[in-house]
């Protein structure tokens, strides 16, 4: 992907997740729904994802991964079926502005915006009132962040579902780095590709809104599952972010995937190994949103 360019690298990944779905591959859900959400800026397409059993519900506001310049609502379109079906909540995926056209902090805006237009919004939507943030790689990074974001304006939080998180640039010395840098799927080279077109003049920054890890104190901040993959550059510094947080007195459910890739949240059509990760992460999110 980083020899590409960004329309390039969307096309690709496009083509790998949702244009590789077969029928019968289809997550079944309730409803889903297509709408829009207030972004830092502007409306935001989103899409709302409904269990089938009679609510209301807990609310998840869901941002996608790839690094922030790639995905859509359409590649993890079956990532957010699993969530709805299998954690009995109401999803809502939201498309955010991608770098580079639309570099940080813009993605953190709109994150940040979408989940207080859902929290304010969620009874209408179905919810009961419990709502909680949700993302996968670079969309963890944003789900940390606006848990950090909202801590203490109002907006309460119940929980924060971290799958293979993005959260700490800054420490370069995460041993899995080195040891996963390369052919796990997601590459060293590529996340310099990432990192370049996401951060522009913010390269070297210790903002938290970038490095969640980074930020002063997580006291506070809503309870966690992060889910890290064995064989991801990522899996240091996610778990990282666990021990941070129960250091701070915030309860962190922090399960390593063994034989796990960047990624594997939709290769569960293929692998059965995976399949049985994505249905235990997403079981424990669905269990610490209703207190059991």
């Amino acid at each position: 992907m980083h020899q590409g360019t960004p329309d390039e690298g969307r096309a690709a990944y496009f083509a790998l997740t949702y244009g590789t779905r077969t029928p019968e591959q289809l997550v079944p859900v309730g409803s889903v729904e297509g709408t829009t959400v207030d972004g830092a800026t502007g409306p935001l397409e989103a899409r709302i994802y409904r269990p089938h059993k009679a609510g209301p519900f807990p609310t998840v506001a869901f941002f996608h991964g790839g690094g922030f310049v790639i995905g859509d609502l359409d590649t993890h379109d079956n990532m957010c079926r699993d969530l709805c079906h299998g954690s009995q909540t109401v999803v809502v995926s939201v498309a955010y502005r991608l770098a580079p056209e639309h570099r940080f902090p813009a993605s953190v805006e709109d994150a940040v915006a979408a989940t207080k237009w859902i929290s304010a919004h969620a009874l209408e939507l179905g919810g009961n009132g419990i709502v909680a943030v949700a993302g996968d790689s670079a969309g963890g990074n944003l789900a940390a962040v606006v848990a950090q974001q909202l801590r203490g304006h109002g907006v309460p939080l119940a929980g924060q579902f971290l799958i293979y998180p993005a959260v700490d640039h800054v420490d370069s010395h995460y041993a899995s780095i080195t040891e996963n840098a390369r052919g796990y799927f997601l590459e060293m080279e590529s996340m310099a590709w990432f990192y370049e077109h996401y951060v522009g003049d913010f390269k070297g920054t210790k903002d938290p809104r970038l490095a969640p890890m980074q930020a002063p104190s997580l006291a506070g901040l809503p309870p966690a599952v992060i889910v890290t993959a064995e064989f991801d550059p990522l899996r240091d510094e996610g778990e990282a972010y666990g021990r941070a947080l129960e250091a701070a007195g915030v309860k962190a459910d922090v399960m390593r995937c063994d034989g796990m890739i960047h990624g594997f949240f939709d290769m569960g059509r293929w692998s059965p190994a995976a399949h049985n990760c994505i249905q235990e992460g997403i079981r424990r999110f669905g269990k610490l949103l209703r207190g059991s």
